[in-house]
């Protein structure tokens, strides 16, 4: 089997990327499910269900900006991740809502980041 395993990013300011994640993600089933404090990266935590997955670090922040989005059960945990994100300080950057231009059932929302990243949670199927 071959594709996506996982990817890390670094923060410009840790705590509080990793509060932001821990909330937000945490309405999508994702938690941390490992953390180095002293490891030869610096601070990390790995977030997943089963495996970690997506990796956040002290690296500093990044230049650019990455999009990623996360895969949603249903239309009530995009609600959930939307409203977890935006209370954990993130920005709206779309929120909950059909995105025809997609497809008919892509339901999505977007939160930047502390570091100004576009986070997405979306649902595919129907209402």
């Amino acid at each position: 089997m071959s594709g996506f395993d996982h990817m890390g990013m670094s923060t410009g300011d840790y705590p509080t990327s990793l509060k932001f994640y821990v909330e937000a993600l945490a309405r999508l089933g994702i938690r941390v499910l490992m953390a180095f404090e002293d490891g030869t990266d610096g601070k990390i935590s790995g977030f997943g269900s089963e495996q970690p997955f997506f990796w956040v670090g002290d690296g500093g922040k990044m230049s650019g900006r990455l999009h990623l989005a996360f895969a949603a059960k249903n239309r009530a945990e995009v609600d959930a991740f939307y409203e977890a994100a935006m209370a954990a300080g993130g920005k709206d950057n779309g929120p909950p809502g059909i995105r025809p231009h997609y497809h008919e059932n892509y339901y999505a929302a977007f939160v930047l980041d502390p570091d100004g990243h576009n986070i997405e949670a979306v649902c595919h199927g129907p209402a």
